[in-house]
């Protein structure tokens, strides 16, 4: 299998990230809500302190309008109570003006003392439904204005969306020279091009390994082409037990209770419902054998449920860490996992399998540093 250029020098080390629920996705039974399992300041501010007190290296705050708290101003409430671990926002670009966004993540940045990592969304906002090249170009325009803001004195902009004159920049800059790292996920043309010229860790969602392997291939031509190298991230859910069986019947457990007409109203419900990397995690359901898997140990029954990521590892802590292995082998260096319900399920890989990895913080495209005061060595990176 060809292993795909990477931009981290850590090739035998990985950032292993967790998922906090603010999108109220967090379930004991999958459709079945659960007050105490609701999103929640009290209940998903937990999850990040568990993630932390287990050893993951970043965690995955997502951001829906229709559902849960906003992203930023949970990420700003996690900044005193958290000291090591990155929180990885989501942001959807165009929901705030592009200068104002350029402040406020640096605000975030310095705030957390360069714990902070951004996730690049180009989904639908309520009640629109923009052309996919239109979104794409929405956000394309965001990324640069941003870059400018966190690298310039001045910002001088002239796109389809945007244009500005003669802005500066001040206090934009983030305490990351450059500014945070830019993580990214998308399947189209536009997509592909934006992540390889400006997007620093290409993101996908669970597929059979020859899949992945093609997506990585098909952005790493294109970020070749702006000389440029990438790393790969996965997000997938997470069972592991001690056996495989003891994994298979909790992942058996955890729909046992799932109304169908709900699930399909759960995974409509979602602003990215419609995108082609959704349809493809509709298209493995339909490919998956009478058990739901669709190549060893990966389970297709989460996305019954919910848009976005719809698979799982399912397996014993030795079948997971091969899973995990195989993909690192790829040029994997990312993976964000989650499980239901989150905190019980973050400990279980935390204590199974976490020990077993050799995790790093990744670092930036270009060896980027902290502007101010170093912040405390976290892993392997050169970015702290």
């Amino acid at each position: 299998m060809t292993v795909v250029p990477v931009t981290s020098p850590d090739l035998d080390a990985a950032e292993v990230s967790w998922f906090a629920a603010l999108c109220s996705d967090d379930y004991q039974f999958l459709g079945v809500p659960e007050g105490h399992l609701r999103s929640s300041w009290e209940h998903c501010s937990s999850i990040v302190k568990t993630a932390e007190q287990q050893g993951f290296r970043n965690i995955l705050c997502p951001s829906s309008y229709q559902v849960g708290q906003d992203t930023l101003s949970f990420v700003a409430g996690c900044a005193p109570i958290t000291d090591k671990i990155n929180l990885l926002a989501a942001v959807r670009c165009g929901e705030m003006q592009p200068i104002m966004l350029a402040r406020t993540i640096a605000t975030l940045d310095h705030m957390l003392e360069g714990r902070l990592t951004v996730n690049i969304i180009s989904s639908d906002f309520p009640g629109e439904q923009a052309d996919s090249s239109y979104r794409y170009q929405r956000s394309r325009e965001v990324v640069e204005i941003l870059k400018q803001a966190w690298t310039q004195d001045e910002i001088n902009y002239e796109g389809q969306v945007y244009n500005f004159k003669g802005l500066t920049t001040d206090p934009a800059r983030p305490y990351q020279t450059g500014g945070p790292l830019l993580y990214f996920g998308g399947y189209s043309p536009d997509a592909l091009d934006l992540c390889g010229q400006h997007c620093d860790v290409y993101l996908m969602w669970p597929e059979k390994i020859e899949e992945l392997e093609g997506r990585m291939k098909a952005v790493n031509a294109v970020a070749e082409k702006y000389d440029r190298t990438l790393d790969y991230g996965l997000r997938v859910h997470m069972i592991v037990r001690d056996t495989e069986k003891e994994a298979q019947e909790y992942a058996d457990y955890i729909v046992s209770k799932l109304d169908e007409t709900q699930g399909t109203a759960i995974r409509e419900r979602a602003l990215d419902a419609k995108s082609l990397g959704v349809s493809h995690q509709a298209k493995n359901r339909e490919i998956a054998d009478e058990f739901g898997y669709i190549e060893p140990n990966l389970w297709t029954g989460v996305g019954r449920a919910r848009s976005g990521c719809g698979a799982a590892l399912v397996g014993s802590t030795d079948q997971v860490m091969s899973k995990i292995e195989a993909y690192q082998k790829m040029g994997i260096r990312a993976f964000i996992f989650s499980g239901y319900p989150h905190l019980e399920e973050a400990r279980h890989f935390g204590s199974r399998v976490l020990p077993n990895l050799k995790t790093c913080s990744l670092p930036h495209a270009y060896g980027r540093v902290p502007a101010q005061t170093p912040a405390t060595p976290l892993g392997q990176g050169v970015r702290r």
